[in-house]
């Protein structure tokens, strides 16, 4: 038995050699190998265990990236996307770097869904804000997971409080008129169809700041939108009603029918000529989106066809008009006859 054991120990002592460990700390770590193994079974084979599913945890804990990598890399790959989804993305994705800037160093494998929340919370001071920004968090950490840097998205994880979404009033005939009179008047009318194109087609202002006139076709009486031009990333055509015709050729007649329905320096001209209207921004703001939701309101009110305002407005469902876009609040039958057949 001695002699079976002495050679034991030397096969030992030429294993631990190779290691370089000497036998004490090659005690100790038995020790603490089989003091963690401890459960049902043999503590040989659960020892085993904890050494493989401790190489894939280190494995694991090698294969990931900083916040800010993670970032980095999801702004990259969506560089095919539209420039104001990018410009978004990164504004918002940049604005949580700076304002959280333990997160940009942490390990993205290892970022909890509570410090995702915390990390919105401190970046963005509204409901609205930070349910933008949670999207774009929720964009980056899927980056992480395809790119293998951690095992699931945390933000899955993070609840915000819902949003209740207000209708916003239609403007009223007064008002449409008075903006109307000051498309027409201001910078010799440059502004004229863009204005009549959000107002009677429901364009949106991003979509109309795209919109090129080889796009509109009086003949036919169709706007056709582009895929790359939509908000929601699909085509769509909008029907250019009589109302509609007369102010774009109005805005031709004044020599603006070609090229971009918009005028250079539209945001700045946009701002001016609702100034002059009335909308100064202290005792009267603009409503965001206001054009839309007075163009959905009316058709509502007038045509009474909820799916053909859906296919015109390139929603998926009606849902959302229902519950945000239509407020037929103070719209008549003459009303809406008068902006649908008389107004400008």
């Amino acid at each position: 038995m001695t002699e079976e054991f002495s050679e034991m120990d030397r096969a030992a002592l030429v294993i631990l050699k190779e290691t370089g460990l000497d036998v004490m700390e090659a005690a100790l770590l038995a020790y603490e190998l089989l003091q963690a193994s401890r459960g049902r079974g043999s503590r040989w084979k659960r020892a085993k265990k904890c050494i493989r599913l401790g190489e894939e945890a280190l494995a694991a804990k090698e294969k990931t990236v900083a916040f800010r990598k993670a970032v980095d890399e999801a702004i990259e790959a969506r560089h095919d996307r539209r420039k104001r989804t990018r410009d978004d993305f990164r504004y918002i994705s940049r604005r949580l770097l700076r304002l959280c800037p333990e997160m940009a160093r942490r390990p993205v494998r290892f970022i909890t869904p509570g410090e995702c929340s915390l990390c919105l919370e401190k970046s963005f001071g509204t409901l609205r804000q930070r349910h933008k920004a949670r999207l774009v968090l929720s964009g980056i950490f899927g980056t992480a997971v395809k790119r293998g840097w951690c095992a699931e998205n945390p933000v899955a994880y993070v609840e915000l409080p819902r949003m209740k979404e207000h209708s916003i009033p239609a403007l009223s005939l007064e008002e449409m008129r008075r903006l109307l009179a000051a498309a027409e008047e201001y910078a010799g009318g440059a502004c004229l169809a863009a204005v009549g194109l959000m107002l009677y087609g429901g364009i949106r202002p991003e979509e109309v700041r795209r919109l090129d006139w080889a796009q509109i076709d009086l003949r036919e009486g169709v706007v056709s939108l582009r895929a790359r031009h939509s908000k929601t990333g699909g085509p769509r055509i909008v029907t250019i009603r009589p109302v509609l015709k007369n102010l774009l050729e109005k805005a031709a007649a004044m020599g603006f029918g070609a090229g971009s329905v918009c005028p250079r320096s539209w945001p700045e001209k946009w701002r001016a000529l609702r100034r002059l209207a009335g909308w100064d921004g202290r005792e009267k703001k603009w409503p965001a989106d206001v054009l839309r939701h007075t163009f959905a309101s009316y058709f509502a009110r007038h045509f009474k066809n909820m799916n053909e305002l859906q296919m015109e407005m390139g929603h998926a469902s009606s849902d959302l008009l229902r519950t945000r876009y239509v407020n037929m609040e103070g719209i008549t039958e003459m009303t809406s006859a008068v902006f649908w057949e008389e107004l400008p």
